[in-house]
């Protein structure tokens, strides 16, 4: 299953995918996860130290080379040059599973905390007024239209905050969207503005409260988002003595807490998978992309004939 983290800047966003992501994994499942935030504070999070986490490879300095693997020999793509970061799978195309070997995961990606972590990389002072993020996520965006995840594993990723992911048809790679929203009106404001968004879309959006103290905060969330309201978390000292260096066990954060990432974790395992529906809309914003501004004939790399999933897997 594939899952995303977005919301307002500040709303906990990091801090919740780090603690669903050591929860599934200290569940026993394991879990393959993507800080493709601009902050690029994942890797901290889940245990990493700074100079660990400022060591790590990025997705976005290896992207010829993640292109030109899974391009494979599809025909249709005539070279890596030619994939942009919506370029869809077809038949030749590479596809690749969460936790196998490959050289996109042996040069991508280390292993955080029992987690299988990737991330798309920092600003450079190359890219500063020349360059905008979506440069970074291209890898990203990329890599999900061609991962192929299974039943009981997990692919989660921290998205940029506010609505900056529908900047790209990142926004629909996911069979489940959480938005992180602090009992305030311009959290609240954010989510409405990325659920008008992502309705046309069939974007499944549920919405996590997050720095809750008290009944008053919890009413106003109900006031505001209604059944959309899945569940919340409230002040964590589990959290922030990880903030200061101290991490603990995550069998450790409060039952409240750990009822709320349970809650979640059941979402997102009754959410029922549509790879019809995920490679449509894969096709749709490539051909929106070729259109906008990278070239007609980028639209003949588009297989009419072809759908991922498991089946095509096992005939690659």
């Amino acid at each position: 299953m594939k899952i995303a983290f977005v919301g307002k800047g500040g709303s906990g966003k990091t801090t919740l995918t780090s603690l669903f992501t050591a929860y599934v994994a200290g569940s026993g499942h394991p879990v393959l996860a993507v800080d493709a935030d601009i902050n690029q504070h994942l890797a901290v999070a889940l245990g990493a130290t700074e100079e660990e986490a400022a060591a790590l490879p990025t997705l976005g300095e290896h992207l010829p080379a993640i292109k030109d693997y899974l391009r494979g020999d599809n025909p249709l793509i005539a070279g890596a040059d030619a994939m942009i970061k919506t370029t869809p799978p077809g038949r030749g195309s590479r596809l690749v599973r969460p936790f196998e070997d490959n050289p996109i995961f042996a040069e991508c990606f280390r292993e955080i905390g029992g987690v299988r972590l990737g991330v798309t990389g920092r600003f450079t002072e190359d890219d500063l007024g020349v360059a905008c993020y979506h440069s970074k996520v291209g890898a990203a965006e990329l890599l999900l239209n061609h991962l192929i995840d299974d039943a009981g594993e997990y692919v989660v990723l921290d998205m940029t905050a506010g609505a900056d992911a529908f900047a790209s048809g990142l926004f629909t790679r996911f069979d489940v969207t959480f938005l992180v929203c602090e009992p305030t009106r311009r959290s609240v404001g954010v989510y409405r503005q990325y659920a008008d968004y992502a309705r046309d879309f069939g974007v499944r959006l549920a919405v996590v409260g997050n720095k809750v103290t008290d009944d008053e905060d919890v009413e106003f969330l109900r006031e505001q988002l209604g059944e959309n309201l899945l569940c919340w978390l409230t002040g964590s000292g589990h959290v922030r003595a990880a903030e200061r260096g101290r991490a603990r066990p995550i069998a450790a954060l409060e039952p409240h807490n750990l009822d709320a990432l349970a809650t979640m974790l059941s979402t997102v395992d009754s959410t029922p998978r549509d790879w019809d529906r995920f490679h449509r809309q894969a096709v749709e914003f490539h051909l929106r992309n070729a259109r906008s501004w990278a070239g007609e004939d980028l639209a003949a790399q588009v297989d009419p004939e072809y759908v991922p999933g498991p089946p095509a897997l096992a005939g690659r």
